[in-house]
C-alpha cells in the first residue's frame, strides 16, 4: 500500500503511520511531535488568541438571556445548598488589601502564568510541548461554543442580588471588566470559566512534569487559589468553574486522539528531522505502551536508537 501523509500542527506534511486495529477499534496512530520553532509558535499563539478574543467578543451579549441564565444558575446552586458566592464575595471585600490583591491576580496572572508555562514547555519539554499546547487550544476553542450557546452574566452584574463588583468599588486598574475596557469585552461570557480552564491546565501540566515536590504543590495550589479569586471577585459562579474543567477534559481528549498518547507520556526531547533514521521515528504511542513515559526512556529523544 502507498504511504499516506498527514498535516501536522505546524503545517508541515509528515508520513502517516498505518491504521492499526487494537481489538476494539481502528484509528490513526500517533502523530510524531516535531521540534517547535520559536517564531512559528509566537505567531500561532498570537493569532490564536486574537481570533479567540475576536470571536468571543463578537458573540451577541444577549443581556436579558444572560441575566435569566444567571438567576437559574443561582437557584440551582441554592437547591444544592452550595450558593456560597455571596458570602465569600462580602467577606473578602471587607479586607481591602486582600480583595485588591485578588483583583490584580484576576486581571494579570491568567495571562502571565499561562505564557510562562508555555515557555517552560518549549524550553525544557519540547517533545511534549505541541501536545500540551493542543490541549490548551482545544480547551479554549470549545469554550467559544459555550459562550455562544449559553450567555451568562457574572454575579457582579446581576440585579437585586447585592453582589459587590470589587473592581469598580476598589477602582482596580487593568481588568477587562473595568473602565473603557469593559466596552471591548463581552461581559456576558462567563460560562465556562477560562480562568479555571487555563489555570487548571497550568496546574496539571506542572504537576505531571515538574520533578520538585514544591513545584508540584504550587501547580495544585494555582487553580485552587484561582477558584477562590473568581468567586470572591464575583466574576464567576463555581458552576462556571465546572464548565472550565469539562472544557479542559475535552482538550486532553483531543490531544490524546491526535498524538495517540497522553501528553506527559510522550518523550521529553525530540531530534531534528535530519538526525532521524531512515523511515522516520517510531510512533510515540508505541513508546508509551512500553513505559517510555516513565523512567530513563521518557528522556530519550524521538528517533534515537536503543
Amino acid at each position: 500500500m502507498g504511504e499516506t501523509t498527514v498535516k501536522s500542527l505546524d503545517d508541515r506534511t509528515t508520513p502517516s503511520p498505518p491504521i492499526v486495529a487494537d481489538g476494539r477499534f481502528a484509528r490513526l496512530r500517533a502523530r510524531v511531535p516535531r521540534r517547535p520553532t520559536i517564531w512559528f509558535e509566537i505567531l500561532l499563539i498570537a493569532v490564536s488568541y486574537w481570533t479567540y478574543s475576536l470571536i468571543r467578543n463578537a458573540v451577541p451579549e444577549q443581556k436579558a438571556q444572560a441575566l435569566e441564565n444567571a438567576d437559574w444558575i443561582l437557584r440551582a446552586e441554592e437547591s444544592l445548598g452550595l450558593a456560597f458566592e455571596h458570602a465569600v464575595n462580602h467577606a473578602v471585600n471587607s479586607v481591602t488589601w486582600l480583595i485588591v490583591s485578588m483583583n490584580y491576580y484576576y486581571a494579570t496572572l491568567h495571562f502571565v502564568v499561562t505564557i510562562g508555562v508555555l515557555v517552560w514547555l518549549y524550553r525544557w519539554q519540547p517533545g511534549r510541548y505541541a501536545a500540551f499546547r493542543t490541549v490548551l487550544f482545544a480547551t479554549t476553542g470549545v469554550a467559544l461554543v459555550g459562550y455562544y450557546l449559553y450567555p451568562l452574566a457574572p454575579p457582579r452584574l446581576m440585579t437585586g442580588q447585592n453582589f459587590i463588583d470589587t473592581v469598580l468599588v476598589h477602582e482596580t486598574w487593568g481588568s477587562m471588566a473595568s473602565g473603557n475596557l469593559k466596552h471591548v469585552s463581552n461581559q456576558y461570557a462567563a460560562m465556562p470559566s477560562m480562568h479555571i480552564g487555563w489555570s487548571l491546565w497550568c496546574g496539571v501540566t506542572i504537576f505531571l512534569l515538574a520533578k520538585a515536590p514544591w513545584a508540584k504543590i504550587l501547580g495544585l495550589l494555582y487553580p485552587t487559589v484561582t477558584l477562590v479569586v473568581i468567586v470572591a471577585t464575583a466574576n464567576h459562579f463555581w458552576l462556571d468553574a465546572v464548565g472550565g474543567v469539562i472544557c479542559l477534559a475535552f482538550g486532553f481528549l483531543v490531544s490524546y486522539f491526535w498524538y495517540g498518547s497522553r501528553p506527559h507520556r510522550l518523550p521529553k526531547l525530540v531530534e531534528p528531522a535530519a538526525n532521524m533514521p531512515q523511515g522516520g521515528p517510531r510512533p510515540a504511542a508505541r513508546d508509551a505502551e512500553h513505559g517510555a513515559g516513565e523512567g530513563a526512556d521518557a528522556e530519550r529523544p524521538v528517533g534515537s536508537r536503543r
